[in-house]
């Protein structure tokens, strides 16, 4: 029950929020997602913390959204920038803490205001929760990566205003196709699918229901699949195990997380 009210908890959250300025240039972000990201989104957590240049690099890249805002983004532009600031924050967040087995190891990743956004600060909490669903709603899920394996998979490119409704796509597309993460079963006539979907049911309400967004993004096999309705929806347990490349959160425990929320 403790671990069901984690869960829910994560659909439930509130947060303020969050104006990021104009012009910051994720190139650098995107580079350093090519190199320490794989095709799974699993990440290179050692190789990146032993890389002194390269945890700097990420530091800079951090270092433009702290600055006091004149212009504020909007749009795609606002949205890019934030959904890239989650992920690096969060990916600076572990890698500051490295190794872990889980997220939930950590105190109070998601609500402790330490992240620096326009020259003040900010929580994980305020930019999804206060911020990027009220923006762009049903299409955060699955862009924001909290250093989970059950996330979305963290794509091995940074977000940009000019690309980002075809990239949010590209994402939606990568997570529906991953049969870990969802299944789809059409002779047994089920669909087995992210708790994200369950715990942020009124996001996807809001665009027509989740049945809807499953015919959007699912892989082409199964689509006519997904349109005809004829199926049970289930929903696959979360794994809070860290999202490494190496042998860190692999052996993450439903028992584990609980302890963790208990103690930490």
């Amino acid at each position: 029950m403790f671990i069901g009210a984690i869960a829910r908890a994560q659909g439930n959250q509130s947060g303020e929020n969050v104006d990021v300025r104009v012009g910051i240039d994720h190139g650098e972000f995107d580079r350093l997602l090519k190199k320490y990201v794989n095709e799974q989104g699993l990440v290179n957590y050692t190789a990146w913390k032993q890389n002194a240049g390269d945890i700097s690099a990420l530091d800079h890249y951090l270092d433009q959204f702290a600055a006091k805002i004149d212009t504020p983004a909007q749009g795609n532009a606002k949205a890019a920038a934030l959904v890239n600031a989650y992920n690096a924050f969060t990916l600076r967040w572990i890698l500051a803490n490295y190794p872990t087995e889980s997220i939930w190891q950590l105190k109070d990743s998601f609500p402790a205001k330490r992240h620096d956004v326009g020259a003040r600060k900010v929580s994980l909490n305020d930019v999804e929760h206060g911020t990027l669903r009220p923006l762009i709603g049903y299409r955060a899920h699955a862009v924001l990566v909290c250093a989970a394996r059950s996330c979305p998979p963290l794509q091995r490119f940074a977000y940009t205003a000019d690309n980002f409704e075809e990239q949010n796509d590209r994402a939606y597309r990568a997570w529906l196709a991953r049969d870990d993460l969802n299944k789809f079963s059409p002779h047994e006539k089920k669909i087995e699918i992210s708790s994200i979907f369950k715990w942020f049911k009124q996001d996807f309400d809001n665009a027509g229901g989740v049945s809807k967004i499953l015919v959007r993004y699912a892989p082409q096999s199964v689509r006519e699949f997904v349109a005809s309705g004829k199926y049970e929806i289930k929903y696959i347990p979360y794994n809070w195990g860290l999202n490494d490349q190496g042998s860190h959160g692999r052996n993450y425990s439903r028992a584990q997380l609980l302890l963790d929320n208990i103690f930490r």
